[in-house]
C-alpha cells in the first residue's frame, strides 16, 4: 500500500514501470524479427570470431625471441654478425672486411688544395684520381665489393693528344696506359708501390691493412636477448646496465665506434635515466645512452606487451570504431521514424505516455539487444585471452576485467550513438540515413585521429571519448601500462601496446587515469542527454497522423 492507501498493482510509478517494460518489450521483439539485426549481429560475431582465431594461431606458435637493435644480422653475408663486427672495427656492409680480415688504416693524404701534389710508397691508394707510376701493382686486390673491375696487365692505350685531366678525362671508375708505363686513374682504388701524382683540386688516401688473423664467428643467437633492462625502481639513481658491452666497449679493437656513450647528458657514461612524473610513482618518459638496455628478453617483456596490444587492439578497432558505430546504424536509426512510416506510432502512443518516455524506452530495448550482444563478445574474449595469454597463473582476473570495462565503454558508445541516429531519423525520415553515413563515416576518421595522437580536432566526436575511456581503464586496471608503453618506444620495442596505446590526454594535469575516465563517462552521458531531448522537442512538436 502507499501512503493514500492504493495498492502497489494502481501506483503510478507502477504504471509507469509497466509502460516502460511493454514498449521496451515490443522494441526488442522488432529487432529480434528483423533480418537486419541478426546479419549485423552475425557479422560481428564472424569478426570477433576471427580475430580471435589469429589470436590463437600467434600464441601457438608462441613469442620468438626479437632482435630489438639488429646487432645478429650479418649484412655482408661474410658468416660475422654486425655486433662481432664492431668489436673489430670492420665494415658490416663489405664481406671483403671482417674480423681477422684486417682493416684500412689512413697513412696519409693529398687534399684538394695541397701544394704537394705527389707521392711515393707502397700503400693501399684509396679514392686515386691522378697518374700512377708503378714499381708494382696488385692486379687482384679489391678495397672493397663495389670497386671497379680493372685489368692492370691489359689496359687501353692513353691519349697521346694532350694531358690527362686537361685536355682529355677517362670515365670514372676507368684508367690507361701509356707508353712508359705510367697509369692514369679516374677514382680507383688499389694496391701497389710506386709514385703518385694527383690532379689539381682533386684528393687521394693512402694507407695499410692490419695484420690477419682468424676469428670464430660468433653465432647470431648470441646478439639476441642479449642486454635485457635493468630497473630496481630507484629513480634517485643511475639505471641500465651494457649486459653485452657494446656501449662500454672495452677490450674492442676499435673502441672509438662512432656513437657516443653518454647521449642521455648525465654525466654518466651507458646508464639511464628513468623520469617520474608528480605523483611520484609513475614514469612518464626514459632516457637511454646508446646501445644500454637495447634488447630485453622478449618472451619476458615483448610477449606481455603484445598480449595486452592485441586486446586494445580488438578492443578500440573492433568494439568501439566498428561495432559501436555500426550496430546503431542499422538498429537505432529508425526507432521512431520506421513507426511513423508504418504508420504504427499513433497505436503507440494512444496510451498516456510523454513523447520523450517513449523515445528512452524505445532505445532502451534497442540497448538490450546490442549491448547484451556487445557484453557477451567481451566475456569470450575475456575468457579466451585471460587463459592463453602470457604468465604462469592459469586465468589473467585483470584481463577479464579489462575487457568487461571495453564492454562498458562501448556500451555508453551504443548509447550516444543509438541517440544521435535516432534523432537523424527524426530530424529527415528521407534524408536521415545518409547524413548518418556520413557522420559515421567522421567518427571512424576521428577514432583512427586519436589513434595516431592528435588532440585537437577529434575532441569534438563521440568515438574519441570512447576510446580515451578505453585508454583510462587499461591504465587502472593494469597500472604498469604506461612504464611498459615508455620503454617500447625508449628501447624500440615491437609491441602492440605502443602502437594501439595512449596515456590519456584529458586528465585535467592530474595524469590521474580516474579523472580522464570520469571525465569521460560525463562528456558521452551529456551527450546522449542533450540528443534525447533534441529528440523530444522535434518529436513533441509533430503531429501523428
Amino acid at each position: 500500500m502507499d501512503a493514500q492507501g492504493r495498492g502497489l498493482s494502481e501506483n503510478v510509478w507502477t504504471r509507469l514501470d509497466r509502460k516502460a517494460g511493454a514498449i521496451t518489450e515490443l522494441t526488442v521483439r522488432q529487432l529480434r524479427h528483423r533480418l537486419s539485426t541478426w546479419v549485423v549481429l552475425g557479422v560481428g560475431t564472424l569478426l570477433i570470431l576471427m580475430l580471435l582465431a589469429f589470436y590463437v594461431d600467434a600464441v601457438r606458435d608462441g613469442f620468438k625471441p626479437i632482435d630489438n637493435d639488429g646487432d645478429s644480422e650479418d649484412w655482408d653475408g661474410d658468416g660475422y654478425p654486425l655486433g662481432q663486427e664492431r668489436k673489430y672495427g670492420t665494415d658490416d656492409w663489405n664481406a671483403l672486411e671482417f674480423p681477422g680480415s684486417g682493416y684500412y688504416v689512413e697513412d696519409g693524404s693529398i687534399g684538394w688544395e695541397d701544394s704537394v701534389r705527389s707521392h711515393s710508397g707502397n700503400h693501399t691508394w684509396l679514392n686515386v684520381v691522378g697518374v700512377f707510376s708503378p714499381l708494382w701493382i696488385d692486379n687482384e686486390y679489391k678495397y672493397s665489393p663495389w670497386d671497379y673491375e680493372i685489368d692492370f696487365e691489359d689496359l687501353e692505350d692513353c691519349d697521346s693528344n694532350g694531358e690527362f685531366g686537361d685536355d682529355w678525362w677517362l670515365r670514372w671508375g676507368s684508367a690507361c696506359e701509356y707508353e712508359d708505363g705510367d697509369i692514369a686513374m679516374m677514382g680507383l682504388n688499389f694496391r701497389g708501390e710506386g709514385t703518385l701524382r694527383v690532379l689539381d683540386d682533386y684528393s687521394a688516401d693512402w694507407g695499410h691493412i692490419t695484420a690477419q688473423f682468424y676469428v670464430e664467428p660468433d653465432p647470431a643467437s648470441d646478439y639476441i636477448d642479449e642486454d635485457d633492462i635493468d630497473w630496481d625502481g630507484n629513480f634517485l639513481s643511475s639505471q641500465g646496465f651494457d649486459d653485452d658491452g657494446d656501449c662500454i666497449r672495452e677490450a674492442w679493437l676499435d673502441p672509438d665506434f662512432w656513437f657516443e656513450k653518454d647521449d642521455n647528458g648525465n654525466g654518466i657514461d651507458c646508464d639511464v635515466i628513468w623520469v617520474v612524473g608528480s605523483d611520484g610513482e609513475t614514469i612518464i618518459d626514459i632516457w637511454a645512452d646508446e646501445n644500454v638496455d637495447e634488447d630485453p628478453d622478449d618472451v619476458k617483456l615483448s610477449g606481455e606487451a603484445n598480449h595486452r596490444g592485441f586486446i586494445v587492439a580488438v578492443g578500440k578497432i573492433a568494439f568501439v570504431m566498428i561495432l559501436s558505430i555500426f550496430l546503431p546504424l542499422f538498429l537505432a536509426l529508425g526507432l521512431v521514424r520506421d513507426e511513423t512510416e508504418n504508420g504504427t506510432l499513433h497505436y503507440l502512443l494512444s496510451k498516456p505516455i510523454h513523447r520523450g518516455e517513449f523515445i528512452v524506452y524505445r532505445i532502451l530495448g534497442y540497448l538490450l539487444i546490442a549491448g547484451s550482444f556487445i557484453l557477451i563478445m567481451s566475456i569470450i574474449m575475456g575468457i579466451f585471452t585471460s587463459i592463453l595469454g602470457p604468465g604462469d597463473s592459469i586465468i589473467r582476473f585483470r584481463d577479464i576485467l579489462v575487457w568487461l570495462g571495453i564492454g562498458l565503454a562501448t556500451i555508453l558508445a551504443l548509447t550516444a550513438y543509438g541517440a544521435v541516429f535516432n534523432t537523424l531519423g527524426l530530424i529527415s525520415p528521407k534524408y536521415g540515413v545518409y547524413i548518418a553515413l556520413v557522420i559515421g563515416m567522421y567518427e571512424f576518421m576521428m577514432a583512427v585521429g586519436t589513434l595516431f595522437g592528435w588532440d585537437t580536432l577529434p575532441v569534438l566526436s563521440i568515438s574519441h571519448w570512447t576510446l580515451q575511456l578505453v585508454d583510462s581503464l587499461v591504465l587502472i586496471i593494469w597500472p604498469d601500462t604506461m612504464t611498459m608503453h615508455l620503454m617500447s618506444e625508449a628501447f624500440g620495442l615491437d609491441s602492440g601496446i605502443d602502437i594501439f596505446w595512449n596515456p590519456p590526454l584529458h586528465t585535467l594535469g592530474t595524469e590521474n587515469p580516474y579523472v580522464s575516465g570520469i571525465l569521460s563517462i560525463v562528456v558521452l552521458t551529456l551527450i546522449t542527454v542533450f540528443m534525447i531531448f533534441m529528440a523530444q522537442s522535434i518529436f513533441k512538436r509533430r503531429e501523428i497522423m
